[in-house]
This record gives C-alpha cells, structure tokens and sequence, in this order.
C-alpha cells in the first residue's frame, strides 16, 4: 500500500473480470431449471439467463435482465454477500466451486456503465403522483418501478446527490461513486424527479408533501452514530464513522492520519469501513474494541477478512470507558474494559457485562465510533406514524404505515425484528412497496368506477 500517493489507497481494490475470463466463467454455469441461485437473491435476479447472454455476447441484455430485477444492481455486484446469498446457494457448491456470480454481474453493468447505456424508458403517464422521501437504495429501487408504471415520481433527497448509502456511506475502494451516479441517472431517465439539498420537514413541510401527492413513501434511511456515552466524546480526534468515510468520497484525501493509532469502537460493515479507511489514510496501528465476540459481530465475514488483510486489529471483550484528552483538547488515550457475556437479553444476544477491575489504557490520536445509527425520529413524528424507537410500523405485506396514504421501506422500518440490513434487501423492499401502491391505486380506480 503506498504512502506517498494516498488518493491511489482509495481506487477500486479488486479489478473486474477480463472478456476471456468471464466468458470462461459463464460458460462453466449449468444454467439451472427452477436455479437455486435465484431463490437465493432477494431481488430474484434471473442469474441464469444473465449469465447465458454473457456467454453469447449480449452484454446490453444482460445487463438489463440484472437491472430489470435489482435496479441498483451494479453496486450490488460489488458489496452483496453474495457467499451467503447467489454464490451460497450454487449447485456446484458440492462438487467443485460455486459461479462467481458476484463478478459475472459486475462484468455485465461495467459494461453498461462504461458504453453509456439506457436501459429502461418511462411508461405512459397515469396521472398520479408519488413522492418519495429519500433517493437512498430503497427510495431509487421505488422510483424506478413507478417510473415504469407511469407514475409522476419526486424523490426529495437532503444531500447533494442521490444515492445514498452507495453514494456516501461505502468507501470508495469497494464502491465508487461513479457506479452509484450510474443507477441514479437510470432513474432519471425515467422522468423521476429528484430534488436533491432538499430536506423534508425543512425546506418543504410534511404537510405540502401530504397535500401534493397521491402517495408518500418514506426511505429516509438511518441518521449518524448515536454517542457512546462516556467522557471525551467532545475532544478533537473523536469521529462519527458515517461522517468520516463520507469525507473520504467527497473530500481531498488528506495526510492528518499519517502514522497515527486509531482505535474503532463497534465491529459491523461500517466499523470495517472505518478501520480500513485509516489504514488507507497511512495510519500506522488501526484496532477495532467490541464489546462481544466475533460469533456476535454483525460485518460480513468477507468485510472481517479484508480488514484482517489490512492489518487491523481485534480485540474482542473489550469496551471503551473514557477518552482522554491532552491539554489541547485533543484525543490521547483511551480507557478500555474487558467484557463478558452473560444471559440473553431482549433481542436474544448475550448482554456483556464489565469484569470489575480489568480496566486498561490504549495510547490512540484518532478514535472513530462506528455503535450503530439513530434513527429520524423528529420527520416520522412529523408524519404521525406509529413507530418503535424510529422504526416505523407496517403493515408487512404492503408497507403500509399507519396513514393509509404513507409507505414506508428501508432502514426505516429495519430493527426491532423486521427486516434484514442489506442494500439489497433494500431494493427488493422499494420495489415491493412501488406495487403496494400501484395495487391501492388500482383497487381505488375500480372501487370509484
């Protein structure tokens, strides 16, 4: 890894398939009937059939049967478990190894996105409208749909572009953000509106977007890395992870964590993110403190292994106490606690418990807290939905919330029991949520005629 250049630490780590080689690896897919593969995607990507036109040469076809199911399936192609998911589930799983299908799909949108293709165009206007507030995953996912049905679809979105969690909340050596831009613009192109530096219940009221659309649908995501709750939280060196790998995709990369000690306290996907990032940044010790065991750590395993690559360090068992400061109001040290774990509490993990008296010192410059996201709660109370500590309740075939005239999908309704975090499942919730209201239009139209 270069020192010298650090904006190079940040391109594109894994280089796609060469043209020999995903012709190879396609024409060795069975080309399952009733594939396993399929059933395993949460989008229901027809996995066969895109790797067949691969094999003939009918990347623009292929691309489009990938995106016709997962509208953002190019970065899917990058950050899917797709070991847990398509790959996991491949009939060669048993005899030698499983399709890199994760690659074959990212071959087949590369391809796309570098020959500048449009794939979908709008259905014919129906009259009604939608908005939708957020142009995250879920929210794009949504659009797309409705787009196709013929919807007049605003996305109200509070940063200064689309996208979301692929846009600004993945770095940039796994996901950059042109792929993102791509999606976006295939949304567009379906005459989706999207307002981006627009935050709703700010710059527009909850109750002008209530009065101008037919429907609302809520994915606004998750907000920043709640506080940890000790002493030293303010001290200069104290980052929010979301906050600083957004900086890294928008940023110019800076040399401020050349040679430093940086500790990351929490160990799921942004966590990762976080301690790979400063590696990349040249900082010459990177840990990351969890307060359970790797069994209870949320990061996929491929994420956990790319850290380790990195050389980033675990240490399990282990919570932070206090961050000290020096006299000049910047991080020095931390205080740490070792764990263990003790009976299940609500959500059926073990609690950890401090061992009394194992307290110890890490000499850090930088601590970066990666404990999860809190949630927006003010904009959901503005809506009046019933919620659980911001996770909005649905119903869970239709993702209809408590108004009849207001959809929710998303981190949003994640937590609390409902839902799996993935981009992914994501998309296939926006998708899902777009035929809700397409169905409550349509029962309304012939109900009124």
């Amino acid at each position: 890894m270069s020192y010298e250049n650090l904006t190079d630490n940040f391109k594109e780590v894994h280089p796609g398939f060469t043209k020999q080689e995903a012709i190879e690896e396609s024409n060795r897919c069975l080309y399952c009937y009733d594939a396993p593969c399929i059933q395993a995607c949460p989008t229901g990507i027809d996995i066969p059939t895109f790797i067949k036109k691969i094999s003939s040469g009918n990347l623009k076809g292929s691309a489009k049967t990938i995106m016709t199911a997962n509208p953002i399936g190019a970065s899917c192609a990058r950050v899917c478990p797709t070991e847990e998911l398509c790959e996991g589930a491949c009939v060669l799983n048993h005899s030698t190894k499983p399709i890199m299908i994760g690659n074959l799909q990212r071959y087949a949108t590369d391809w796309a996105i570098k020959n500048e293709q449009v794939l979908f165009k709008a259905g014919k206007k129906i009259g009604k409208k939608v908005a939708i507030v957020g142009g995250g995953p879920a929210g794009l996912a949504a659009a797309r749909e409705l787009g196709l049905l013929g919807y007049d679809v605003t996305i109200f979105e509070a940063e200064e572009k689309a996208g979301g969690l692929n846009t600004y909340g993945i770095v940039s050596f796994r996901l950059p953000q042109e792929i993102s831009y791509w999606e976006v613009n295939q949304v567009k192109s379906l005459d989706v509106e999207i307002r981006t530096n627009t935050q709703v219940g700010k710059d527009i009221t909850v109750h002008e977007i209530l009065e101008n659309y037919d429907f609302v649908l809520l994915a606004i995501g998750m907000s920043h890395v709640p506080n940890l709750g000790i002493s030293g939280e303010d001290l200069e060196g104290v980052y929010d992870a979301i906050d600083f790998v957004k900086a890294t995709k928008t940023k110019p990369i800076s040399n401020s964590f050349l040679g430093k000690r940086v500790v990351v306290i929490g160990a799921g996907n942004t966590a990762i993110d976080g301690a790979t990032c400063s590696v990349r940044l040249g900082a010459e010790n990177v840990k990351i403190l969890y307060r359970r065991t790797f069994d209870e750590m949320t990061a996929y395993e491929f994420e956990y292994e790319f850290a380790k690559q990195d050389g980033v360090e675990f240490r399990w068992l282990t919570a932070p106490k206090r961050i000290i400061g020096d006299e000049h109001g910047h991080v020095k040290k931390i205080e740490c606690i070792k764990m263990e774990l003790g009976e299940p509490g609500e959500d059926g993990r073990r609690r950890p418990l401090p061992i009394e008296g194992s307290e110890f010192i890490l000499e850090v410059d930088a601590v970066i807290k990666a404990i999860g996201q809190s949630r927006y709660i003010d904009l959901i109370e503005q809506f009046e939905l019933e919620h659980n500590g911001g996770v909005v309740k649905i119903d869970q075939n239709t993702y209809q919330t408590s108004n009849e005239k207001v959809f929710a999908c998303g981190d949003v309704i994640f937590g609390k029991g409902q839902g799996e975090a993935m981009v992914v499942s994501a998309a296939q919730q926006g998708k899902e949520a777009a035929y809700s209201i397409h169905q409550l239009l349509s029962k309304t139209v012939i109900e009124t005629a």
